[in-house]
């Protein structure tokens, strides 16, 4: 079962990657964390990577297709793998599938978590992180945690401006993916704008049809 995940900021694509995770114990595979590693292993493409992370520039496609690419010949991808992050374009996606073609492998499913852009800028702006444990809670908790006491406060990119910035960004250059996985006849589009469980369980029933 290969899965690609699609969704803007906020759209809760994080919670139900990590219940695909636990539910059919399938790699998380994220280009993040792949950049970090690569880079912290100082491989050759993680050197080539660095260049570019150093100077504050966008890591080119064939340097992050090529870190996937590796990431998805080793074996514990041989029974599926959840790609979260990536692609994000039309251009990736296409060279994602040309590397999968000569691995063998392709994408079963595109999961894309559909949510109002406005219902994202309230679920954003509203949300608070605690500095002393972390934990991630909205604003109507007040301004104290609720579990360790700790004050809560609003991150950077939280507040309007960033997050319809960011919005707009993934409309431009990553939405094009959803008519292009429809095209390909593996997308699903599941309503993001409920319950988490209830989302989880339209999730459940296209990964099991």
């Amino acid at each position: 079962m290969n899965i690609v995940l699609l969704g803007a900021p906020g759209a809760g694509k994080g919670t139900q990657a990590q219940n695909i995770i636990n539910e059919y114990q399938l790699p998380h595979i994220s280009t993040g964390d792949i950049l970090r590693a690569a880079v912290a292993n100082k491989t050759p493409l993680g050197l080539e990577a660095k260049k570019f992370m150093d100077a504050g520039d966008l890591v080119p496609d064939e340097v992050v297709i090529g870190l996937v690419k590796d990431r998805l010949a080793q074996p514990d991808t041989d029974k599926g793998f959840i790609l979260d992050g990536f692609p994000r374009t039309t251009a990736q996606a296409v060279a994602l599938d040309e590397e999968l073609s000569d691995l063998g492998k392709a994408i079963d499913a595109a999961l894309a978590i559909d949510v109002d852009p406005e219902v994202i800028v309230n679920r954003l702006t509203s949300r608070r992180t605690c500095k002393e444990c972390g934990r991630i809670t909205s604003a109507s908790e007040g301004d104290t945690c609720s579990v360790c006491g700790g004050e809560l406060y609003q991150r950077d990119d939280d507040n309007e401006k960033t997050v319809r910035n960011r919005l707009d960004v993934y409309a431009k250059s990553t939405a094009p993916l959803i008519d292009y996985y429809g095209g390909k006849g593996v997308l699903n589009t599941i309503d993001g704008d409920r319950p988490v469980d209830t989302v989880w369980a339209d999730v459940k029933s296209v990964l099991e049809a």
